[in-house]
């Protein structure tokens, strides 16, 4: 591009005090924050929040029913309020506020742990027969032969396998939703490395330098 003359008697007799014609600085994205909208974390929360109300409201009735002999299920609820915690702040999380993206990332990092435990708690009360049902069953039979107590505890414990098989299922998307808000907390937060910055082209015509000096 050709540059006329008057551009170049401008540059030449410029002082340094003076601004350049053209300046190109590096500024901070102020809209980055908004990168975390793109995770559509109001969707991925609720999504959070849903499964995980589900899992403690069938864990409950199983114990409330007799039907859960084991233990493993007891951290499996408390996980689940974890996840619970986690979804609400990701929900939380959509104004922006970086105390609260801040709260977001350490709480779905903790998500993520908490849902991987609960997958390996669901796969051993997936394999850990409802003996409850089983034990009532041999004495009702002794007692009264009209009902057939075996029959309902094999549907029982059908009915207790397919809850725990769709329950793997639900905690593995419950830490791919965890790891999904954690990623995009961590470019917004800048954790993962300094923040990314936008140049800025500034021009200035030889008039404006003039009024300037």
């Amino acid at each position: 591009m050709a540059v006329s003359d008057e551009t170049v008697a401008v540059e030449q007799g410029a002082s340094p005090a003076q601004s350049p014609l053209v300046a190109v600085t590096f500024q901070r994205n102020a809209k980055r924050k908004e990168k975390y909208l793109e995770a559509e974390p109001k969707v991925l929360g609720i999504t959070q929040i849903c499964f995980s109300v589900y899992m403690i409201i069938s864990l409950s009735l199983f114990r409330a029913k007799g039907l859960s002999s084991s233990g493993s299920d007891i951290p499996l609820l408390v996980f689940s309020l974890l996840v619970i915690v986690a979804g609400s702040v990701a929900v939380a999380a959509k104004n922006l506020h970086l105390p609260t993206l801040t709260a977001c990332l350490v709480m779905q990092i903790l998500a993520c742990v908490a849902s991987f435990l609960n997958m390996i708690f669901t796969i051993i009360l997936l394999g850990v027969p409802s003996t409850n049902c089983w034990f009532n069953s041999f004495e009702r039979n002794t007692v009264n032969s009209t009902y057939n107590y075996n029959t309902i505890c094999q549907q029982v414990e059908s009915i207790h396998s397919h809850f725990f098989a769709g329950g793997i299922l639900i905690q593995a998307c419950l830490l791919a939703i965890s790891a999904t808000l954690a990623a995009y907390c961590c470019k917004v937060v800048n954790c993962c490395g300094a923040a990314s910055k936008m140049p800025v082209i500034t021009i200035q015509s030889p008039a404006d330098q003039q009024k300037e000096g």
